[in-house]
């Protein structure tokens, strides 16, 4: 868009920031900061604003402390549910070792039937040839084949001998087929069973991977958990230290003051803010951040929000700095660009009015202009925030309401 191209050029200028702060605790609101008032009461404002500075630099750091307190007892918490869940992991290792292993035996039953079975055969066909001569020699003697021999034998005496012999041959063939098949259906049907056994002991082994999976997925999820509250940690001990700085040097700024002593501006940072910052105005968010837009027959995506509010109701400042811009700006009507420092701005457009001229300091809650009506014409206040030299979205800058 053209006013982003616009803002980094006047971000390379090379504003000077001076960040002043937000009251945290309530207070009078501070006079506008003038340079043309009297000594006196321009001393008495310059005191007026760095204790509020100081309050509400205070404020933060013990916001900050408490969530610091918070975060270590959040921490404490997964760090207990982790071992937790790191135990209850290893168990799954080992439900899967042992599933895995009841498989791996399994198989190898499978395959010892299997032999089994192939053994049976071998010595079916190497324990029955007798059976198959005479099986082949029934067929060459045709459908009366045992009669034949029967019939066939001289006298009485070699036909009783013939009739035994072949009731015992019979008797024997039998036995040995019966026994054959049942065997052979014993050694199936083991395995058969054994086969199920292993389906079975498979899905088992499937569900403990399952189980594995899903406890490391836990065990990943709180790492991270503790990790990035870790990282919070770190970051909030920074910004706690930042404050800290600032807070020390803006009590040195107010005994200076009250020995009538020159000072120099202490630049309060911004980011340890993030998420306690007051709304510009009071109102409804009618567009919002990556928003698709149309504007100058084109497309394109709002870089900060849109807050409806009644037209003339006044703007104020979420940070004090140093106004860098207060002009109008093409798509943005009357715009105000406040230096927070630390290449950070914020930007406020649609407005009726300025109240501000370039290169004034301000604080917090300085009243910047009125509201006016946004280019589709509701009346509406354009806020944008850029931290180092991009736009953010404001909503998680600003204190949750």
């Amino acid at each position: 868009m053209r006013r982003v191209g616009r803002v980094g050029r006047v971000g390379r200028v090379g504003w000077l920031g001076l960040v002043l702060a937000m009251i945290v605790l309530p207070h009078p609101p501070n006079p506008p900061y003038s340079p043309y008032l009297p000594g006196a009461l321009l001393a008495q404002q310059e005191r007026a604003g760095t204790e509020a500075q100081s309050r509400r630099v205070n404020a933060r750091i013990i916001a900050l402390q408490r969530e610091a307190e918070r975060l270590a007892g959040e921490a404490r918490t997964l760090v207990g549910d982790l071992r937790t869940l790191e135990v209850e992991r290893d168990l799954q290792v080992e439900r899967v070792r042992e599933a895995q292993a009841a498989v791996a035996a399994a198989q190898q039953e499978i395959q010892r039937t299997s032999e089994r079975l192939i053994t049976l055969e071998q010595q079916r066909v190497a324990q029955l040839p007798d059976l198959k001569a005479q099986l082949v020699d029934v067929y060459k003697r045709g459908r009366t084949g045992y009669a034949r021999l029967l019939f066939g034998a001289d006298g009485f005496r070699e036909f009783s001998r013939a009739t035994r012999a072949v009731a015992a041959l019979m008797r024997i063939n039998e036995r040995r087929i019966e026994e054959h098949r049942r065997t052979v259906e014993a050694v199936r049907a083991e395995r058969m069973a054994l086969e199920d056994k292993a389906m079975e002991l498979r899905a088992h082994e499937a569900e403990a991977r399952r189980a594995r999976a899903a406890a490391d997925r836990l065990v990943n999820a709180r790492t991270a958990l503790v990790a990035q509250i870790d990282a919070r940690r770190d970051l909030n001990a920074q910004f706690a230290g930042e404050l800290q700085v600032a807070a020390e040097r803006l009590q040195q700024q107010m005994a200076n003051l009250a020995a009538g002593r020159a000072v120099e501006p202490v630049a309060v940072p911004l980011a340890p803010f993030r998420g306690a910052l007051d709304w510009p105005v009071v109102g409804r968010v009618a567009g919002r951040f990556g928003q698709p837009v149309g504007r100058f027959g084109a497309t394109t995506t709002l870089n900060g929000i849109e807050i409806a509010a009644p037209e003339g109701t006044p703007v104020l400042a979420v940070h004090s700095g140093t106004v860098s811009y207060a002009d109008t700006f093409t798509g943005f009507g009357n715009l105000v660009i406040v230096d927070h420092g630390a290449n950070a701005f914020s930007l406020y457009g649609y407005l009726s009015s300025i109240g501000v001229m370039p290169g004034a300091p301000l604080e917090n809650g300085a009243e910047l202009g009125r509201t006016g009506s946004a280019p589709a014409g509701p009346p509406a206040l354009y806020f944008e925030m850029r931290v180092d030299g991009r736009s953010v979205d404001p909503v998680q800058w600003l204190r949750a309401r």
